[in-house]
């Protein structure tokens, strides 16, 4: 069989194409380094060693977050939100409440995609659509933002620039989106991340996880608080953290 020679343009154009996709896609490979928080401390919300970030994505659903708004009320903890706009529409007096009890507004996106899978410009209108949302409905304009799965493109760097927003991931996750999540297999996920300054990331929604999903992760806010009596920290927003390097 003969290979057909590619022209000199075909091959600048493939090495071209290349480029941008090495550009797009290559801030994903953050999450996929497994020493990621030492490297950058910033972005995975390390902060004041006495005191753990905790924060919840993916609502305001009415068929959970009144559960845990409740639930944080009884411990006296305020947390972080990162709020879809998506939701934000379907509940917008729910998001107000959120606001309302004392609790930080974030922006985690408008609709619930990998920036991996979107073009830089895609990423800025799907951001902007749900800052201005968020805004609208619950006073404040976020200062938080993470993006959807927590995959990073060149287009989410790019946005929350554009947007004066901070992105931030988390230390420590639950993996309470799976259909086989229990509040024990949640404490034990979380404890692979709790060292201090710690940000935990939890889901007060099931909107993209396994139905029902969010009552392992409410299910395991007494047994984080354990943890934290342990340790003696202190619970709180990310406004609060002392992140470091921020």
């Amino acid at each position: 069989m003969t290979r057909r020679l590619r022209a000199p343009s075909e091959v600048v154009i493939g090495a071209v194409g290349a480029s941008l996709a090495v550009a797009h896609l290559g801030p994903a490979v953050i999450r996929l380094v497994p020493s990621a928080s030492r490297l950058l401390p910033r972005l995975h919300g390390v902060g004041r060693p006495d005191h753990l970030a905790l924060t919840f994505d993916d609502g305001p659903d009415p068929g959970s977050t009144p559960a845990f708004l409740e639930a944080l009320a009884g411990l006296g903890w305020t947390a972080t939100f990162f709020m879809l706009g998506a939701m934000v529409r379907r509940a917008p007096g729910l998001a107000a409440e959120v606001a309302a009890a004392g609790h930080e507004i974030g922006v985690h996106a408008d609709e619930h995609r990998s920036h991996l899978r979107c073009s830089p410009s895609a990423v800025l209108a799907d951001l902007s659509r749900a800052v201005e949302l968020v805004e609208d409905t619950t006073g404040s304009r976020p200062v938080w933002f993470r993006p959807p799965y927590g995959a990073i493109s060149s287009g989410s760097v790019l946005a929350a620039r554009r947007l004066d927003l901070r992105m931030v991931l988390w230390t420590s996750w639950g993996k309470d989106w799976r259909a086989s999540a229990t509040p024990a297999s949640v404490i034990a996920d979380l404890e692979r991340g709790l060292s201090p300054g710690a940000t935990v990331v939890l889901h007060d929604s099931d909107c993209v996880s396994a139905p029902g999903a969010w009552r392992a992760a409410l299910g395991s806010l007494p047994l984080l608080a354990e943890r934290v009596r342990q340790n003696d920290w202190k619970v709180g927003p990310l406004g609060d953290h002392g992140i470091v390097g921020a």
